[in-house]
């Protein structure tokens, strides 16, 4: 339906108010995957999500040591067990046969020696010859110095791996005087990869001044490290390197498919990915690993001296600290991020918990070789219900309809546009930040292609609405598809943070349709691009769009119609987390 005058007004207004949400209910810890599972959703919690993951209570952050053992995905991530702030941290875990529905266990590394008496932080696990886990992690000792440690499982024949012991000869390495190294600045070691000359290699992330740098150490024994003579790769400028990952991607045929870490050879490049302390923003190069000198090779150098060294993110919304792991049950590569959240500290005590896990995303590189491409894994369409599907319609410049049939608050949405005016796009002077392109012109500017896409978690009036959208752009005779989350109107809660994201994406809407993937859930929105090229998230705590107050619609802000060649929404079922 066209939008009315009045509702346009409404539309692009924005009232501002406030909410408030009591303390979650007590974490219950279960010990097999028998036990009951159930818990109640309370309907004073509207922002606690359905089926992503996150603990019942209390703070989370970094996924760490993912892996496949047993039949079974293990996911060990930072946490606070006495409140919902960062500090106090152990290593949780936490348990599923599909990476969606989870089992909590106890907690698996808390500290109890020197070298971690002031916590345990990031790290990873590594699969030994014959399957045998190991996990490196950094401790914060006495001197609140950062070292590397290791912990192996007290009883390998547990599938569910339910206690680690820590080695005595901890910490394995630390810095020193001789390699420059600050006590503040070594952590996050990486899953670790067996070379041919029958060494194991791990990375340490680290920086020297502005210089970050993944810092290489080398052992014939898993416990005895010694740092080599370089770092595998370091850039001026680009500040600390927290949780560093260093995986190979293949570049033929079968591109899907994942490898384990150590695989190396003609037909493989490698990623290095690195969480950028100064932009909090996850950032990766692709190139060639070098095992003989043990260095890598980017591809394509940024520009150093500033972050545009990086030129290639993840995910271009709120989203830091991820990490992959090869799953051998299904040939692929899988990764796992940290999404924190963007209401205010004292918002987040209230409510009793902070931050939570992206659904796990098969991770594997382009055809074109650029860049990397994202999915939501296979197992997540379990949980779908109830579809709605959508005959090609065109949806005309200032028209707003709404989706219906489908949970608005907790669906899963893929929709296709074809736009034939590309003639008629804006013509874009000089290259600009794409997130700022998008700040200037939210979904409320009306442009000539676009703004077109989704709003989602819409309250009924339009007070309250995430926009998820494209928007087509003229630059240097090319065409240019900016891709949008504008959560500049999301809430009337002037507390939360309601940053606009955005980002370029590498599609042709002359041969190719323009797709979208939102996954709505509560407070955290979803969104793949291009089947998977670009990828944003976002967190939005409406006060109005909640529950089943909240609205879906499909719209289209520019003059010129585009057609929606494909929509399939699903409602989500909860999953059986916690």
């Amino acid at each position: 339906m066209a939008i009315s005058p009045i509702l346009l007004v409404t539309f692009f207004s924005l009232i501002y108010g406030n909410y408030v949400i009591p303390i979650e209910a007590t974490h219950h810890v279960y010990t097999t995957l028998d036990e009951s599972l159930s818990s109640e959703y309370s309907s004073n919690q509207p922002y606690r999500t359905a089926y992503h993951f996150q603990p019942l209570k209390n703070w989370i952050n970094d996924p760490n040591g993912p892996m496949r053992y047993g039949g079974l995905y293990h996911l060990f991530y930072q946490y606070n067990p006495k409140g919902a702030v960062w500090g106090n941290i152990v290593w949780a875990h936490s348990v599923s046969k599909d990476l969606v529905n989870w089992t909590p266990l106890d907690h698996a590394i808390h500290p109890s020696q020197p070298s971690d008496i002031n916590g345990c932080w990031s790290g990873s696990a590594t699969l030994l010859p014959g399957g045998k886990p190991v996990i490196l992690y950094t401790g914060i000792d006495p001197n609140n110095h950062q070292v590397q440690n290791l912990a192996i499982p007290k009883n390998i024949s547990d599938p569910l791996l339910r206690e680690w012991k820590k080695s005595p000869k901890n910490p394995l390495m630390q810095p020193t005087f001789s390699n420059k190294i600050n006590s503040s600045s070594f952590r996050d070691p990486t899953t670790a990869w067996l070379g041919k000359d029958g060494f194991w290699r791990v990375l340490i992330g680290s920086k020297i001044n502005t210089k970050g740098m993944a810092i290489l150490y080398k052992s014939k024994n898993f416990v005895n490290w010694v740092e080599a003579k370089h770092p595998l790769h370091s850039a001026e400028g680009t500040g600390m390197w927290e949780c560093p990952d260093f995986y190979p991607v293949l570049n033929q045929n079968k591109l899907t498919i994942g490898v384990d870490t150590s695989v190396n050879g003609d037909y493989v490049k490698h990623v290095l990915k690195v969480s950028l302390d100064d932009t909090k923003h996850d950032h990766y190069l692709i190139g060639t690993y070098d095992a003989v000198k043990d260095i890598f090779v980017p591809d394509n150098h940024g520009l150093e001296g500033n972050h545009q060294y990086f030129e290639l993110r993840y995910d271009y919304g709120k989203y830091y600290a991820s990490k992959t792991f090869f799953d051998d049950g299904k040939n692929r590569r899988v990764l796992l991020g940290w999404v924190n959240e963007s209401s205010s500290v004292a918002d987040d005590v209230k409510k009793g918990w902070s931050g939570i896990h992206t659904i796990p995303r098969a991770i594997w590189l382009h055809k074109s070789g650029k860049q990397l491409v994202q999915w939501p894994v296979k197992e997540i369409e379990n949980l779908r219900m109830n579809p709605v599907n959508w005959p090609t319609k065109v949806i005309k410049g200032g028209e707003l309809i709404p989706i219906t049939g489908v949970n608005p608050v907790q669906a899963d949405v893929e929709i296709s546009f074809e736009v034939n005016d590309v003639g008629k796009a804006e013509i874009l002077d000089h290259m600009i930040d794409p997130q700022i392109l998008c700040s200037q012109k939210g979904a409320a500017v009306k442009g000539r292609v676009g703004p077109f896409g989704l709003l989602v978690v819409a309250s009924k009036g339009l007070q309250e609405y995430t926009a998820v959208f494209f928007r087509i752009f003229r630059y240097q005779h090319k065409n240019l598809v900016l891709m949008c989350s504008d959560q500049s109107r999301s809430s009337l809660n002037k507390e939360n943070d309601m940053t606009t994201y955005g980002t370029f994406v590498d599609v042709d809407p002359l041969h190719e349709k323009l797709s979208l993937r939102s996954l709505i859930d509560h407070s955290v929105v979803e969104s793949f691009g291009g089947e998977g090229r670009a990828c944003i998230t976002a967190r939005v705590y409406p006060t109005l769009a909640i529950h089943d107050k909240a609205m879906l619609y499909a719209f289209n802000n520019g003059t010129s119609a585009v057609k929606i060649t494909r929509l399939n929404a699903w409602s989500m079922k909860k999953a059986k987390i916690n």
